[in-house]
């Protein structure tokens, strides 16, 4: 099931820049337990449809289970900063990763998804030294939906995810 949040489930919320207020939407998963996407590059409409039509996949394997996932599909987006979305997305509790289509994503031929933490890492059970490590990797868009069922559930944690995306080439969880 795929939703298309553009204007829905939406919220204004500031985020601070250092010379000026940008003000981005706030995103939920009215899903609840789907994977959120954000799209923050513009430039080829083409390459973005293909992204999703990826995304959109049944996943799983053997077990194949239907996607379910919220996209944030709106221009206020355009050119966010990790940072940015790290900010405005740590705001809803339940959200721990956000996957985000950015430039590289729709530019490159694996189309990997930054997925970026966007928990507490202060309470976080790894320590302060993976903090920094652990905030962000790239997955292919069928690696998606394994990240987000399994945080959702607690098999894995994110770091879990980095170190393991650090074992493929280019850095890219290719999860089967």
């Amino acid at each position: 099931m795929r939703i298309d949040a553009f204007g829905l489930h939406l919220r204004n919320h500031p985020v601070k820049e250092p010379s000026h207020m940008r003000t981005l939407p706030v995103v939920t998963d009215p899903l609840e337990s789907g994977a959120v996407i954000i799209r923050t590059d513009y430039q080829n409409e083409e390459a973005w449809q293909l992204v999703v039509a990826e995304i959109d996949q049944p996943w799983g394997g053997v077990d194949a289970h239907e996607p379910v996932f919220t996209i944030v599909n709106d221009p206020a987006w355009a050119g966010a900063t990790v940072d940015e979305i790290r900010e405005v997305a740590s705001s809803d509790e339940e959200l721990s990763v956000v996957f985000i289509v950015d430039r590289l994503a729709v530019h490159s031929d694996n189309h990997a998804l930054l997925a970026v933490n966007t928990s507490n890492w202060e309470d976080d059970e790894y320590g302060a030294d993976a903090i920094e490590r652990d905030r962000e990797f790239r997955t292919t868009p069928a690696g998606v939906h394994h990240v987000q069922a399994n945080l959702a559930v607690g098999n894995l944690a994110f770091q879990e995810y980095a170190d393991w995306a650090q074992e493929f080439p280019e850095g890219i969880l290719r999860p089967e």
